[in-house]
């Protein structure tokens, strides 16, 4: 309904979101929770990172800790003898695009069991996941919510990371690393058992380990088979590399070596005698084999039951489908600004369309690609004549009039307007 505008006045209104940004999403989460009855007891959080065309990154800036740059009289790190934290905004750091060549901003998001994203933060490009869940925990505390059980994958399972998620009445279920090593996890698939069946093709077992923690294995028959064949021919791959290699040149076999190793895949099976002879290691095929389809789980709630915290966990994919439908869906980059508070502000635009998507769905019933699809099928037609001029709106078919209602979105006029021809 603007009559104009222009750019500046773009930019000024994205200015005064970036200002007002924490105030506009506890409103925002409060008025989505009314309409949608949320029920906040599970948290899925996760990252993602979104890179630029730039030559060269931002300068580095003094920040404070949780990323944002510092102002003047605000208390530094070095005033306490620590070092300083400086990083530019857009920066280097470990792509999820697998575009590491190029500057990036990390970008966090919290979504519930529903698939609603209920808040979203931006960092510098460098900023690592394990410090991140600390400070997203003690933002949604602000909020006063109940107890709160988070959910997250393996790259923040740090004992720094559980312990902090444990304090007051909060709760995790976290991914462990199945090839860490570490002595819980080699316990957890030593214990034997039997394992029980719940829904979604997936059997769980829950084995005890600790007092304070509870573990749960979950093996998927389907995923099983697809790691056997993936492994099957990265081994076939292995082979035929290797073969014959007895009678190369020690240097050739340290070339051909130094190529595999760059292929985590194929080094994976890869051993070297100690005559520096390349053979399959039949003992790490044992040992995955032994890990086909599986992922184990840590979770300090006592009365979530194994199903509940299999499940639970299986859901973040739903923050997986939020980064997925912000990147390709609502166009997260390419982002055309170069100030910092314009790329945040632009980040908390993208998270406000994810989140009108995402009540578009749970409203309707429907995927946005079908709601989308079916409303685009409305157009306003403009006829002239030698009486005048009118628009009028195609006529609205049923599944339009009830994804309207379904919205409580007011049918338009048939007639849009009228202009008769001056006698």
């Amino acid at each position: 309904g603007l009559a104009a505008t222009d750019d500046d006045a773009c930019y000024r209104a994205m200015d005064w979101l970036h200002e007002v940004t924490d105030d506009l999403e506890k409103q925002v989460f409060d008025e989505v929770a009314n309409l949608l009855n949320l029920e906040v007891d599970l948290l899925f959080f996760d990252t993602t990172s979104t890179y630029f065309e730039l030559e060269e990154p931002d300068g580095p800036v003094a920040r404070d800790d949780k990323g944002l740059p510092l102002t003047k009289g605000h208390k530094t790190a070095a005033d306490s003898g620590e070092p300083e934290d400086q990083a530019g905004f857009r920066t280097y750091g470990k792509s999820k695009d697998s575009r590491d060549d190029l500057p990036q901003i990390v970008i966090g998001m919290a979504v519930t069991r529903d698939g609603i994203p209920v808040r979203v933060w931006s960092w510098p490009g460098n900023t690592g996941d394990q410090k991140l869940i600390r400070q997203v925990k003690d933002d949604m505390r602000d909020w006063t919510l109940s107890k709160i059980v988070w959910v997250t994958d393996r790259g923040f399972s740090s004992e720094r990371n559980r312990r902090y998620l444990r304090q007051g009445a909060g709760a995790y279920i976290v991914g462990e690393k199945l090839r860490s090593g570490s002595p819980e996890v080699k316990a957890a698939l030593s214990r034997q058992g039997r394992y029980g069946e719940i829904a979604g093709n997936m059997r769980v077992k829950e084995v005890k380990i600790s007092d304070t923690e509870r573990f749960v294995i979950c093996h998927n028959p389907e995923a099983a088979e697809r790691d056997q064949h993936i492994r099957e021919q990265l081994v076939a791959q292995l082979t035929m590399l290797i073969e014959d290699t007895d009678k190369l040149s020690e240097f050739k076999r340290g070339e051909l070596r130094g190529r595999i190793a760059d292929k985590p895949g194929l080094n994976r099976y890869l051993r070297t005698t100690p005559a520096g002879k390349l053979r399959i290691d039949s003992a790490k095929i044992k040992t995955e084999e032994n890990l086909d389809g599986k992922y184990l789980l840590r979770c300090s709630d006592p009365h979530l039951s194994a199903e509940d915290i299999a499940l639970g966990y299986k859901q973040l994919l739903e923050v997986e489908r939020g980064w997925r439908d912000m990147k390709q869906i609502i166009d997260l980059r390419p982002v055309y600004h170069r100030l910092e508070e314009r790329i945040r502000a632009h980040v908390i635009l993208c998270w406000l369309a994810l989140l009108l998507i995402r009540i578009i769905e749970t409203t309707t019933g429907a995927t946005w690609l079908a709601v989308r699809r079916e409303l685009d099928r409305l157009h306003l037609g403009t006829f002239t004549g030698p009486t005048g001029l009118f628009r009028q709106v195609t006529a609205l078919t049923k599944p339009q009039k009830d994804l309207l209602a379904k919205l409580d979105v007011p049918t338009p006029k048939q007639i849009i307007a009228l202009e008769p021809t001056p006698r």
